[in-house]
């Protein structure tokens, strides 16, 4: 009798999963069933039970990969073939005698499709261009054999018990579990596995297409008095466990619980960013929209929740990377001892299509350089031994960096480091020459020098890949475990797959943990470009790209990929558009997190004596907002200044898309203006250096002035008589900057146009409460000085 090669772990002989299972008992009770009815007989019963499950069993998605992957190889088709023959009952005996030259065949393909395939994740028909892989140097990655891509800390487990013992509690027991469908929540298994062992079922599946999420519990945000976090579900603190390294991996919590020490940490139970893990780790979508950025002398609390995110998505990849490694051990081990046979335990299902698991989406190079080298600190390699209890802090720094061996670091460094050889430069005030870009160091807010201190690229995306010794920068996408990317880099690889076909961004489709970082400072470049590639993300692929096809997770197959997906989206504030993409395309399955923060308003930070004049339009939905508020200035406020003889009015504006809308209406109108916009973006410096002038000698009666533009120059523009704030802006710190810029006016009128839409910018500029008490008021003018 012909057997099945056991050479491909994918293709070998394999026992009947329970939703195919004809054993005796089960067509007992299907003999039983027909039983009852009267136009069958018993001794019909059997065909006519055969007869339905083949004209009327409809294929799944399982079955349509592999019939259309069998059509190019013979390998998968025999698996195909092998899989519809245990459906319809037919024993392994009868297979083997029936098909004994087939299986024979298949054997000599399944040897000949093994060659050349990788231990844990096999990667056929790697990309052979440098720019798709996304690096130059990519023959390096395929000529080392230490590249093998076996865990990082394979090597330790062998000689260190401690980290064996870890293996097993994080491991093992999920693979010792008969079905991942049978997983229950228990004190054995980490959030891990419970996460990715859970089956949903169709109903689950359209209720949660269809879901609105209710936040049915509340616990006090540590560090902010007037903050909370609200969640689905259980109350993710429930499961805070310090004798299960609270999820991690022992290893990696041994060398985190090292680091925070040596930084002067006291009590790592409580401290701000074992809390933030532990949000993390609860595998939601977290949604943290008051997040105080280290721009804003908010470093500390910055760095706490990088160190919690950067934990989380070390402690998947790990995971994810030992439960395959340990299978690959086991599936070879069977090879060897029992006759070639494969069981289809359904804890051998640890595949996705393609490798990464991870993706960091960043606005800025400079915040990307600060990611990545925090993530190699944090990343725990053997220490060989050596005992680092007496050196000083920089020296163990350094002893790190020996011990992990960085590839391509100083090509990292010098593209995403900052380039000194870029001058600041500043408008030279009227009256003097009209060559007036001149290179010298300006006076700026510090939060805008030390958010743009570094290399502001918003153009990368780099592949990150670990292995037993080292961390590997530029790797291939498709052999990476993480990828840093920026949306703009990320959506014109999107853009370069649908216009060459030879292309294609299916490394995108396993990613099981999106971390969306800085999402204010996006908001400021091009939000749309950061929606559209996260609406990329969890596709079904386009090409088979070597994976074992027999060892990819159900529910990848089913194309329910998106709602395994953990998505932590962190920012500064929060507007519609953050909430529409958290809303809307974040649908993980296990429920969601948001922060709930009360503002206190910025109004005391006005240090003129300013009359602020609030002024409510109506606006009947948020769709119609902005026709609404266009409606409102052309006839309430446009007629009031288009006759005013004085000039010096400044129309300040927060969207580019309203910022168009008015300029056109102004040139209509034939009215005297001026504009400038963002450095780089849309004028010459030149050209924002005359309307300056022409602004502040009263050339030009009006100037239109957009956030965007004052958040990448942060200009202080003298000259204005009357201001204008057509749209609050979307950074409260934003507000009194402008309005101060009033100094020296003679009136010193500052008028608001807002609606009740508009509640979250207005709650962050007056306060919350007074931000309600305006809405509900029946009022429509409010004053403020």
């Amino acid at each position: 009798m012909g057997k099945q090669s056991g050479k491909n772990p994918g293709f070998g002989k394999r026992k009947i999963p329970n939703k195919f299972n004809t054993s005796k008992k089960s067509r007992r009770l299907e003999e039983e069933n027909v039983a009852h009815s009267p136009a069958t007989t018993s001794s019909e019963s059997n065909s006519v039970v055969s007869e339905e499950e083949m004209v009327y069993k409809e294929p799944s998605m399982y079955d349509k990969l592999l019939m259309t992957l069998g059509s190019s190889s013979k390998s998968v088709s025999a698996a195909y073939k092998m899989r519809k023959k245990q459906e319809e009952g037919i024993s392994d005996s009868e297979n083997s005698e029936d098909d004994g030259t087939e299986s024979s065949s298949d054997s000599e393909d399944a040897d000949d499709d093994e060659e050349g395939v990788d231990d844990e994740f096999p990667m056929e028909g790697k990309p052979e261009d440098p720019e798709k892989a996304g690096l130059e140097e990519h023959s390096e990655d395929s000529e080392n054999e230490d590249d093998q891509e076996t865990s990082v800390l394979d090597d330790q487990e062998t000689s260190d018990s401690d980290d064996q013992e870890t293996h097993d509690s994080d491991a093992e027991q999920d693979l010792r579990t008969g079905s991942q469908s049978a997983v229950e929540p228990s004190m054995c298994l980490s959030s891990f596995d419970i996460h990715l062992g859970h089956k949903l079922t169709k109903a689950e599946v359209e209720n949660l297409s269809k879901k609105k999420w209710i936040y049915e519990w509340e616990v006090p945000a540590v560090g902010m008095t007037k903050g909370k976090w609200a969640g689905t579900g259980e109350c993710f603190t429930k499961n805070d466990d310090p004798n299960s390294c609270y999820g991690l991996k022992q290893k990696l919590y041994k060398h985190w619980l090292d680091v925070y020490n040596r930084s002067g940490g006291n009590d790592f139970h409580s401290s701000r960013q074992r809390l933030f893990f532990s949000l993390f780790n609860s595998y939601r979508d977290i949604l943290h929209c008051n997040k105080k950025p280290f721009y804003h002398r908010g470093s500390e609390e910055d760095s706490n929740v990088m160190d919690a995110y950067i934990m989380q998505c070390l402690n998947h990849v790990f995971k994810t990377r030992d439960l395959v490694t340990k299978n690959d051990a086991k599936v070879s081990k069977l090879r060897e001892t029992a006759c070639n046979e494969i069981l289809t335990d359904d804890s051998f299902l640890d595949h996705g299509f393609t490798r990464p698991k991870v993706l960091i989406l960043l606005p800025m190079a400079s915040i990307a350089l600060r990611v990545v080298k925090r993530l190699i600190q944090l990343t725990s390699f053997s220490s060989q031994g050596i005992s680092f209890h007496f050196f000083s802090s920089f020296l163990l720094q350094f002893m790190h960096w020996l011990i992990v061996n960085v590839e391509h670091m100083d090509r990292f460094s010098r593209e995403f480091g900052t380039d000194d050889n870029e001058d600041e430069k500043e408008i030279t005030p009227a009256g003097q020459d009209l060559e007036i870009v001149r290179p010298r160091k300006l006076s700026k807010p510090s939060d805008f020098q030390v958010l743009f201190g570094g290399n502001s690229k918003d153009d990368f995306m780099v592949g990150i890949k670990f292995t037993k010794r080292s961390i590997k920068l530029y790797s291939d996408f498709y052999t990476s475990d993480m990828i840093v990317a920026s949306s703009v880099g990320l959506l014109k690889k999107i853009d370069e797959a649908k216009l060459n076909k030879e292309k294609d961004v299916d490394y995108l489709s396993s990613i099981e943990v999106l971390v969306i970082d800085h999402a204010d400072v996006v908001t400021m470049q091009n939000w749309d470009f950061l929606k559209s590639a996260v609406e990329q993300l969890n596709r079904i692929p386009s090409k088979q790209h070597g994976t074992d096809v027999m060892r990819i997770r159900p529910w990848y197959l089913d194309g329910y990929a998106h709602f395994y997906r953990q998505t932590i989206l962190l920012s500064y504030y929060s507007n519609p558009d953050i909430n529409n993409l958290f809303s809307k395309h974040c649908n993980n399955y296990h429920g969601k997190v948001k922060l709930v923060h009360e503002h206190k308003g910025v109004l005391p930070k006005v240090i003129l004596q300013v009359r602020q004049i609030y002024q409510q339009f109506d606006a009947d939905s948020i769709q119609h907002i902005d026709d609404a508020r266009f409606e409102y200035f052309t006839t309430k406020v446009f007629p009031k200044i288009k006759d005013s003889v004085e000039g010096g009015i400044m129309i300040f504006i927060s969207s580019y898309f309203e910022y168009v809308r008015v300029r056109n209406f102004l040139k209509s109108q034939s009215a005297s203006f001026c504009y400038f916009m963002s450095k780089n973006l849309y004028a010459e410096q030149s050209d924002i250096s005359r309307a300056w002038v022409w602004f502040f000698e009263g050339k030009r009666k009006i100037m239109l002035y957009t956030e965007r533009s004052h958040f990448y120059l942060r200009y202080k523009i003298r000259g204005i008589q009357n201001l204008i704030l057509y749209s609050l802006p979307e950074r409260k710190e934003f507000y009194p900057e402008v309005v101060n810029m009033l100094d020296g006016s003679n009136d010193m009128a500052c008028t608001v146009l807002f609606s009740q839409f508009d509640l979250l910018r207005l709650e962050r500029i007056v306060g919350l409460a007074s931000a309600k008490r305006m809405l509900t008021s029946k009022m429509k003018m409010f004053s403020f000085s």
